[in-house]
C-alpha cells in the first residue's frame, strides 16, 4: 500500500461558494470521510484556516522574512488535505474524484514518500521523535 494526499486547492470565489454552502458540503464530507473509513484507506483530514490568518517565511534572501498572509500573486490556495493509504495512484484518483467540492475547486493527488526513501539522518529524528512521543 502506498499513502497519498489529496491536496483541497480552491480560489477566492470557490472558497465563497464553499462556505454559502457550507452545512450541505460538511454533511456530505462526513460521509465521504465515513466511505473511506469503511473501505479502510483512511488515514487522515485536515482542513486549514483562512490563508488570511497565516504568515509565510520566505527564505529568498541572507535572513528569512516573515510577511503576512499568502503572496499576493496566489490565485490558488491548500486549504487542506486528505490523506489516504491506497494500493495505487489510480486508487486515490478515483477517491479524488468523489470528494465533495464546489465549482472552482482543484484537487493534487501526490504520492507521500516513504520511510524508505527519507535520507539516514531524517530517518534517525523520525525514529528519536517517536521514541519521545511515547515517552510522553
Amino acid at each position: 500500500m502506498s499513502r497519498y494526499m489529496l491536496i483541497m486547492r480552491g480560489t477566492e470565489e470557490s472558497n465563497a461558494a464553499l462556505m454559502a454552502g457550507f452545512e450541505e458540503l460538511a454533511a456530505s464530507t462526513r460521509q465521504y470521510i465515513g466511505d473511506l473509513v469503511e473501505a479502510g484507506v483512511f488515514v487522515a483530514a485536515e482542513g486549514l484556516d483562512d490563508a488570511g490568518q497565516g504568515v509565510v517565511v520566505d527564505f529568498s534572501g541572507e535572513t528569512p522574512v516573515v510577511t503576512d498572509g499568502p503572496y499576493g500573486e496566489t490565485k490558488e490556495l491548500f486549504g487542506g488535505y486528505f490523506l489516504l493509504d491506497v494500493a495505487s495512484k489510480q486508487e486515490a484518483v478515483d477517491w479524488a474524484r468523489r470528494v465533495p467540492a464546489v465549482p472552482g475547486s482543484k484537487i493534487e493527488v501526490r504520492r507521500v514518500a516513504g520511510e524508505d526513501e527519507m535520507p539516514q539522518g531524517i530517518e534517525r529524528a523520525v525514529g528519536e521523535r517517536a521514541r519521545h512521543d511515547n515517552r510522553s
